[in-house]
């Protein structure tokens, strides 16, 4: 079967890589540059992340949505919301983190952007989603109704029939850090955080849930390695 990633660069979308490349056989990764603060690290990590699969990788350039959002994913004005590890699963407090780091219809757009590129790949083809079912309670286009919904709008949009499927999108961030141990993924190229800088912060929301999912796999040791010098300052 064909198949497409959405190649953020991230944990998610390259545990999914992962995972879908046990049954089936990637054409193309797209990873898309929309003035998102990260989009340095974010393209570098998937790239490498794609040349470690051998899988073709190509990056797309949307101003447009650059400047159509205005929170502080992309606007460097705004302070990126920062979350203490007691507030991580604070429901409450997840929305209003996920409102000022909110892309207008970027899954959506992503998505029907893969598709255009699936019409080209033998049918059928298959858009390979990094989601979860954490972030799917603050991010609706994350959830299992999303994917339904919008596998519905393909059937008619596309000839190929073309399919979303998200093999981590049932999967906790434990869950999601549990099977990268077992895929052993290149951990080191990934990059799950807010900002672009020469290492992962350490402190953004983001790098904070991936830090504790390898905590409670017991992988301290990966966490120095990945964090280096923000583990040992912050006595990880």
């Amino acid at each position: 079967m064909a198949g497409i990633v959405l190649l953020s660069g991230g944990l998610d979308s390259t545990v999914s890589l992962g995972l879908y490349l046990e049954d089936d056989t990637l054409d193309l990764a797209l990873t898309f540059d929309y003035g998102q603060r990260s989009r340095v690290q974010e393209i570098k990590a998937a790239r490498l992340i794609a040349a470690h699969y051998d899988i073709a990788h190509k990056i797309i350039s949307l101003p447009f949505l650059e400047e159509q959002t205005t929170t502080a994913l992309v606007n460097t004005e705004k302070d990126l919301p920062n979350i203490s590890g007691i507030d991580l699963d604070n429901f409450e407090q997840r929305i209003k983190n996920a409102a000022d780091v909110w892309v207008p219809n970027r899954n959506g757009l992503f998505i029907n952007i893969a598709a255009v590129y699936a019409e080209n790949l033998k049918p059928p083809a298959s858009i390979i989603t990094g989601f979860n079912s954490e972030e799917a309670s603050s991010f609706p286009d994350n959830s299992l109704k999303f994917i339904y919904a919008i596998n519905q709008s393909l059937k008619y949009s596309t000839m190929q029939k073309t399919t979303v499927v998200s093999p981590t999108s049932k999967l906790t961030k434990n869950d999601i850090v549990r099977e990268g141990l077992r895929l052993n993924i290149p951990w080191h190229y990934i990059w799950s955080c807010y900002n672009d800088q020469s290492q992962l912060c350490g402190t953004c929301e983001s790098c904070q849930h991936f830090k504790r999912a390898l905590l409670n796999n017991s992988r301290q040791k990966l966490v120095d390695e990945i964090f280096s010098d923000v583990s040992q300052k912050e006595g990880v």
